[in-house]
């Protein structure tokens, strides 16, 4: 595509997604009109509450007035605080985002954990999908926000990303493509806009974005039925957003640019064929482009910093997702719109978008949040029944070995109870100690469990069996492993001497296992009998955990994934 002319842009935003009218495009282009060159630059940029005061506000301010900031969570107070000093210092609305994937504890720390999108995926339910992107939306907007940066459209077809897991709908594109729209349409009606990512796809490659620039390796036909099908689908139903990975796509860089050579091919967030001719042009995307993350080495690493900042909006980005350096980021943008490489017709389009978006959300229009307001609506009782219907709904029996479950302690009274819990610098939304309450519910179930404990010996010096056969009538398993960000894999890491703790006991004492936050354990532990997935640690998951175990719920759950790895032993 050549290069966006800002009339065009302008009239076009009269169309979906945008769908501006006469009064609207006027105050765009008003609006437009008042900025000189340093303050349309500033609203190129979305940056990250660092703090929730007023110093800290005016720290930013004393470099540029971006046009966008992400919440990370906070009190409640918190961000209706921070939203109303927005509106108080700037005279522009600010489009205030947060990533809402699994709920409004995304932004806020009272906020409704729905579920992660895995769970979602696994009650089958389209339906839920929509009340995820309702729960988001009404309570990320109680507190001032008005931009999910969600729903995940990724695809987890490789078990071993260390990204997408439970974070994606599933690994079924069909499933994908309906969430995502019944998400999108929910948060929009809410008045936050959606932001579908992580364009062209996350899923395929087994590497981090936030660590190396990864791959999706589909060829173009693949891509179009699959990831393609799901960012059509959103964006007809009206997505305002789209943010851009730090991924490749070979096959559409080849085919869009044959010239090409290998090594000049850029992920999405830095390419003009991706975001231009494939975005905008093939699947007809009209509305806001946002990068991902630009401190993650996906960015950094194909050029120099001060290249690719500017480089970015001229490839087809409209806003500049977070910084290394404020100050040198602005510089950067700046010193790239002097010497052309943003050029003026581009600088102007991309604030055009970001304008429109904020015409489109009626921002200036929007009474302030108040904290009665926001109390009222955030954690409400009818979005945490939807939380306890979700996990009811999904937790999944992946194998059953005949005649185990339930347990009961009539049937089990002895229980051997093994947790596997990640330590410090656990993802977001991970309940840190889950394995721990689980125990303490069996406990109060009348079992008597024993935690088990790793001798300080070297195998071959004491003979263990003795130690469980005949002392225990199970074993119980729970695991609370989580992938995250700047983490290459999550695998079960077991205890020694020679991993005492893994399931040496299978063929003599009844033995179930409990993933809580990782569906693909199955490949360290393929000759488990009862495993069970969970999705996610909330409480309410926690709760329902045990009430399936002891047979009082049934489980409801349909793997939305190959929790068997593709591998044969894992279905023994």
């Amino acid at each position: 595509m050549s290069v966006e002319q800002y009339p065009a842009v302008l009239e076009s935003m009269r169309k979906a997604p945008f769908n501006l009218d006469d009064d609207d495009i006027a105050w765009v282009e008003t609006t437009l009109a008042g900025l000189d060159t340093k303050a349309k630059v500033g609203q190129l940029f979305c940056g990250i509450a660092r703090g929730f005061t007023e110093a800290a506000l005016d720290a930013t301010l004393s470099v540029c007035t971006p046009g966008g900031i992400m919440y990370r969570p906070c009190t409640t107070e918190e961000a209706v605080t921070l939203s109303n000093l927005l509106r108080e210092k700037i005279a522009i609305p600010m489009l205030v985002a947060a990533n809402v994937e699994k709920g409004a504890n995304g932004i806020v720390h009272e906020g409704t954990f729905l579920g992660s999108p895995l769970s979602i995926g696994a009650t089958g339910d389209v339906a839920m999908a929509g009340k995820l992107g309702e729960v988001c939306g009404s309570e990320g907007a109680a507190v001032g926000a008005n931009w999910a940066f969600a729903p995940i459209i990724d695809i987890d077809y490789n078990f071993r990303n260390p990204i997408t897991n439970i974070r994606t709908f599933g690994s079924d594109p069909e499933r994908v493509k309906n969430m995502g729209v019944a998400y999108v349409e929910a948060v929009q009606r809410q008045g936050v806009a959606a932001s579908i990512k992580h364009f062209p796809g996350d899923g395929r490659d087994e590497r981090d974005q936030h660590l190396v620039t990864s791959i999706n390796d589909m060829s173009v036909e693949d891509w179009d039925a699959t990831y393609g099908a799901a960012y059509k689908a959103s964006i007809d139903a009206g997505a305002l957003t789209v943010m851009v990975g730090h991924i490749m796509q070979p096959a559409y860089s080849r085919a869009l640019r044959p010239e090409q050579a290998d090594e000049n091919i850029l992920p999405a967030s830095l390419s003009p064929e991706l975001m231009g001719d494939l975005l905008r042009g093939k699947l007809g995307f009209n509305g806001l482009v946002v990068t991902d993350a630009t401190t993650m080495a996906g960015f950094t690493i194909p050029m120099p910093r001060s290249q690719s900042v500017p480089t970015s909006i001229a490839a087809g980005a409209d806003v500049f997702l977070f910084t290394r350096s404020l100050e040198e980021d602005f510089g950067f943008m700046m010193a790239g719109v002097e010497d052309g490489t943003i050029s003026p017709e581009r600088l102007d389009a991309a604030v055009a978008r970001i304008l429109g978006l904020k015409a489109a959300l009626k921002l200036s229009e929007r009474p302030a949040p108040t904290l009665e307001a926001a109390r009222a609506i955030v954690g409400s009782a009818e979005h945490q029944a939807w939380s306890k219907e979700c996990a009811d709904n999904a937790i999944t029996l992946v194998k059953e070995e005949a005649g185990v479950l339930p347990l009961t302690p009539d049937k089990y009274k002895k229980i051997l109870f093994v947790p596997i819990e990640a330590g410090e610098g656990v993802a977001y939304g991970v309940r840190q100690g889950a394995c721990e309450v689980i125990r303490g519910k069996l406990v109060a179930e009348g079992f008597d469990v024993d935690t088990f404990k790793a001798k300080n010996v070297f195998e071959g010096e004491v003979d263990m069996t003795s130690d469980y056969i005949g002392v225990y009538d199970a074993i119980v398993y729970v695991a609370n492993l989580s992938t995250k960000s700047n983490q290459t894999s999550v695998r079960i890491e077991w205890a020694q001497p020679m991993g005492a703790n893994c399931p040496h006991y299978l063929a003599s004492i009844p033995t179930v296992f409990i993933s809580l936050e990782n569906p693909y354990h199955l490949i360290d532990i393929p000759r488990v009998k009862t495993f069970i997935n969970a999705y996610n640690s909330n409480d309410n998951v926690l709760d329902a955990v045990v009430e399936k175990l002891l047979g009082r719920s049934e489980f409801k759950g349909t793997s939305p994934v190959d929790a068997f790895c593709g591998r044969w032993d894992t279905h023994l």
